[in-house]
C-alpha cells in the first residue's frame, strides 16, 4: 500500500462510518411516530407524547446538521493538509517530541472545541430551553468549558507526555508501559472520581437524615450491603433530567442521587432505583467493566505499537517528518472498525448487566416501584419509547423501557 491509497482508505473509513450512523439515525427516526406500546400507555398523555415526538425530531435534525458540518470540517482538514500545517506550527516552538505532540493535540482539540461551542450553546439554550430541560446559566456553561479545558490540559497532557516518553525510551515494548500507566490511572479514577473530580463541577452533600435515608439504610442492611456514603448532587444546576449512579469499590463505594431524582420519584421508587445500583455492585459489574476496559486498552496499545512507527502514516497525511502524534491520528481512524466492534460488544454486555441489576432489585425489593420510577424518568426526559431495534443494538448501553418492563414483569 502506498501513501495515496492509505490516504483514501482513511477518507473511506470516515465516510463509511458517517453513512452507517446516518442510516441508523434515519431508520430510527422513521419510528418516532409509532404508537406507544400498550404496556407503556400510562407514560405519556397524548399532548406529552406529541411534545416528545417534536423533541426527538428536533434533536435528530440538529444532530444530523452538526455531524455533517463536523464531517466536512474533518475532510477539509485532510484535503488541505491541516495536519501538516499544525505540525509545522508546533515544531516552530520546540524540537522536543513531547512538547511538539502536546502542542499539536492541544491546538487541534482546542480549535475543535471552540468550533463546536456554538452548536453546544444552541442545543443547551435553544433546544433544551424550549422543552423545559435547561437550568444551566450562561456563566455555568462557560465555566464548565474552561474547567474542562484545564482538566484536559492537566490530566490528558500528563498522561500523553508519559506515553510519549515511554515511546521514546522503551522502544517496541512501550505499549506495555503505556498500558500499565493507563491501567493505574483508570483504577485510581474509578476509586476517587466522585471525591476528586465531581466536586469541581457539582456540589455533593450527604443525604440528610429522614425517612428516605432510613429506608435506604434499611434496604442496604437487609441485603448485607455496607453503605455509609449516600450523596445528593445538584443536578438541577444544569438540567431537570434525573439520574443516579454507583461509583467506586471497597471503602470508596458510594451512591449518588441527583436532587432531581429525589424531587421526581416517590421514596419506594428511589429505593428501587438504588436497589438496581446495588445489584450492579453485588453482581461485580463495576469490576468486570473495569477489567474489560483494561483488556481493551491493552489490545489497542499493542496494535498501536505495531503501526505507529510506520512512516507511511505520516506520508498519507502529507507530513514530512514521521512522528508519534501523526501516526496516532492515522491509527485512530484505521482502528475505527475494530473500536466499533468492541463498542458493540461492550454495549451488549452493558445491556445484559442492566437486566441482571433489574432482576436483583426485583428479587431483593420489588419490581413495581422500579418500573414506575423508570416510567417517570422516561416521561420527564421525553425519552423515545419506540426506538428501532438496530439503533438500540448499536447505540444503547441500556435496554429500552419496554424491554425492561417485560423482563421485570415476566422473569
Amino acid at each position: 500500500m502506498n501513501s495515496i491509497t492509505l490516504f483514501y482508505t482513511l477518507i473511506g473509513i470516515l465516510l463509511v462510518n458517517f453513512i452507517v450512523d446516518k442510516v441508523l439515525d434515519y431508520i430510527n427516526a422513521k419510528h418516532f411516530n409509532d404508537p406507544i406500546p400498550p404496556e407503556l400507555e400510562d407514560v405519556y398523555e397524548a399532548s406529552e407524547y406529541e411534545k416528545s415526538q417534536r423533541y426527538k425530531k428536533e434533536n435528530a435534525r440538529f444532530g444530523a446538521l452538526t455531524a455533517s458540518i463536523s464531517l466536512m470540517a474533518t475532510l477539509a482538514f485532510f484535503f488541505f493538509d491541516g495536519f501538516a500545517l499544525v505540525d509545522d506550527w508546533a515544531r516552530s516552538f520546540s524540537e522536543n517530541p513531547i512538547v511538539i505532540t502536546l502542542l499539536f493535540f492541544g491546538i487541534i482539540m482546542f480549535a475543535s472545541d471552540i468550533l463546536g461551542t456554538p452548536f453546544s450553546y444552541y442545543h443547551t439554550f435553544v433546544i433544551e430551553e424550549k422543552y423545559g430541560f435547561n437550568k444551566t446559566t450562561r456563566k455555568t456553561f462557560f465555566l464548565d468549558k474552561i474547567k474542562g479545558w484545564v482538566m484536559m490540559a492537566l490530566i490528558g497532557g500528563v498522561l500523553l507526555a508519559v506515553i510519549i516518553w515511554f515511546y521514546q525510551t522503551a522502544g517496541s515494548n512501550f505499549w506495555l508501559y503505556a498500558w500499565g500507566i493507563v491501567t493505574v490511572f483508570s483504577v485510581f479514577m474509578n476509586l476517587f472520581y466522585a471525591r476528586l473530580i465531581v466536586p469541581i463541577f457539582n456540589k455533593q452533600t450527604p443525604l440528610e437524615a429522614g425517612s428516605l435515608r432510613s429506608n435506604i439504610e434499611a434496604y442496604a442492611s437487609k441485603v448485607g450491603f455496607n453503605l455509609n456514603k449516600i450523596f445528593v448532587i445538584d443536578g438541577s444546576k444544569r438540567s431537570t433530567k434525573a439520574n443516579a449512579y454507583f461509583s467506586g469499590f471497597g471503602s470508596e463505594k458510594r451512591v449518588t442521587l441527583y436532587d432531581t431524582l429525589i424531587n421526581d420519584l416517590e421514596e419506594d421508587e428511589i429505593v428501587a432505583v438504588l436497589a438496581h445500583e446495588v445489584g450492579h455492585y453485588k453482581k461485580h459489574h463495576i469490576i468486570i467493566n473495569l477489567f474489560a476496559s483494561i483488556i481493551t486498552t491493552g489490545f489497542t496499545f499493542w496494535v498501536l505499537s505495531l503501526l505507529v512507527g510506520n512512516p507511511l502514516l505520516s506520508e498519507a497525511l502529507n507530513v514530512a517528518t514521521p512522528s508519534f502524534h501523526i501516526g496516532l491520528i492515522a491509527f485512530g481512524i484505521l482502528f475505527t472498525p475494530i473500536s466499533e466492534l468492541t463498542g458493540l460488544l461492550m454495549n451488549y454486555l452493558s445491556r445484559k448487566f442492566e437486566y441482571q441489576a433489574d432482576n436483583y432489585a426485583k428479587n431483593t425489593y420489588r419490581w413495581e416501584p422500579l418500573i414506575s420510577g423508570l416510567k417517570k424518568l422516561s416521561k420527564n426526559s421525553l425519552s423515545n419509547l419506540t426506538p428501532h431495534p438496530a439503533y438500540v443494538f448499536v447505540h444503547y448501553s441500556h435496554p429500552t423501557l419496554l424491554q425492561r418492563f417485560r423482563n421485570l414483569k415476566n422473569s
